[in-house]
């Protein structure tokens, strides 16, 4: 069966390089709505095994291959949503959305680019609608909910194409996406300027490579929260850390326990955040949430398998 890597150019397809184009934006949709690059990955090759299927006169006969290519997307997306709820009730500890790296700086070894850029169908667009937080809510919401609010709220489709691919009215997308919108402005909070962001997880990681127990207290919120997800294949805690002083004393005594962790400055889904190497190996991202002068949340991601991307592109 072809692929669109190795179908070529056939004069026969007046469509092909419509359809080749078409998987940046399949990814990109594909990830806000699992929020899993593997699975994403899964789900637009998915589509394109289906559109190949198909013989040559029923794809010449497909006016638009972008909405058709985006439609079956979405409905593998709604349909791995579906299965998912079970997959995360059997899921060891707390389940957070895969993160995702900046592969520009992976490329370079560095922050400030420097290498050769990779093929943009392979990378997302690091925006609002990626940021850990962001995701995070998405995973509270109904698969419906989520396909409706992201197919309208962050790719602008009307509603009455959303109807086709969930099977409900217009009017009841609309109030998915509604209900969904309500959520997100909900858990919102005022973030900090980008580059005060940076310098407050520089802060962070400065005091916990000290073990400067008095200035993650003071960096951390009071109320602040701390979930990490090791997926059973790694030791973490299976439940959230919850308090300021608490997660201070958690990372001092992982910090002890893990002699040789080298700290790294990242990009994680668009906001700064670190990475934690031992012996050259990625074994936890960071992201975190951050309100004012202070940081509210952080979501730990140690499963392996969430980690491939951040292998993958590692230090040059």
């Amino acid at each position: 069966m072809s692929t669109p890597s190795e179908a070529g150019h056939d004069p026969f397809e007046p469509h092909l390089s419509a359809v080749v184009d078409e998987r940046r934006q399949l990814i990109n949709l594909s990830y806000r709505l699992l929020g899993s690059l593997a699975e994403a990955e899964d789900a637009v090759q998915e589509t394109y095994t289906r559109w190949y299927a198909m013989s040559r006169q029923q794809r010449q006969a497909i006016e638009s291959p972008g909405a058709w290519l985006t439609t079956v997307a979405s409905r593998v997306c709604l349909d791995v949503l579906g299965s998912a709820r079970a997959r995360r009730e059997r899921y060891v500890g707390a389940w957070i959305p895969e993160p995702l790296p900046d592969r520009t700086e992976w490329m370079s070894g560095r922050a400030d680019g420097g290498a050769e850029p990779v093929d943009p169908a392979d990378r997302i667009t690091l925006d609002e609608s990626v940021n850990m937080a962001f995701l995070v809510v998405l995973e509270a919401m109904t698969p419906a909910e989520r396909v409706a609010f992201i197919l309208h709220d962050v790719f602008r489709y009307p509603f009455a194409e959303i109807a086709e691919i969930v099977g409900r009215t217009p009017a009841a997308c609309r109030q998915l996406a509604s209900s969904a919108r309500r959520r997100v402005q909900a858990a919102r909070a005022p973030e900090a300027a980008t580059a005060r962001q940076a310098g407050l997880v520089r802060d962070f990681k400065e005091a916990w490579q000290a073990r400067d127990i008095r200035a993650l207290v003071d960096l951390l919120d009071p109320d602040a929260t701390m979930t990490a997800d090791g997926g059973g294949m790694v030791g973490t805690v299976l439940r959230p850390v919850e308090g300021g002083e608490q997660i201070a004393q958690y990372l001092i005594h992982i910090a002890d326990k893990a002699p040789g962790l080298t700290l790294l400055e990242r990009t994680v889904n668009g906001r700064p955040g670190l990475v934690a190497q031992h012996s050259g190996v990625t074994v936890t991202v960071a992201a975190f949430d951050l309100t004012g002068d202070r940081v509210t949340r952080i979501w730990a991601v140690r499963n392996p398998e969430k980690l491939r991307p951040w292998t993958e592109y590692g230090e040059s």
